[in-house]
């Protein structure tokens, strides 16, 4: 697995207080960008479904069968 790197500033203060509190950055930085790609990876696999289930409900029920028949039959 290949890295990059990235930076963030943030306000001194805040800087001290993760020192004060020995918490690290990256762990931190790498979580909330994960949960983040997540949510439009989530987005990104909401929409496609909706657009795949409109595809579908397009279909007639009769049409189906008659698919599902065809392929029972080896056609």
């Amino acid at each position: 697995m290949s890295y990059e790197t990235v930076s963030a500033k943030i306000p001194k203060r805040l800087k001290e207080l993760m020192d004060k509190y020995g918490i690290k950055p990256g762990p931190v930085i790498r979580k909330a960008i994960e949960e983040e790609v997540k949510k439009y990876v989530l987005k990104e696999v909401e929409k496609e479904l909706s657009e795949i289930s409109q595809e579908l409900s397009a279909i007639q029920d009769d049409e189906i069968a008659r698919l599902i028949r065809e392929d029972r039959e080896g056609h």
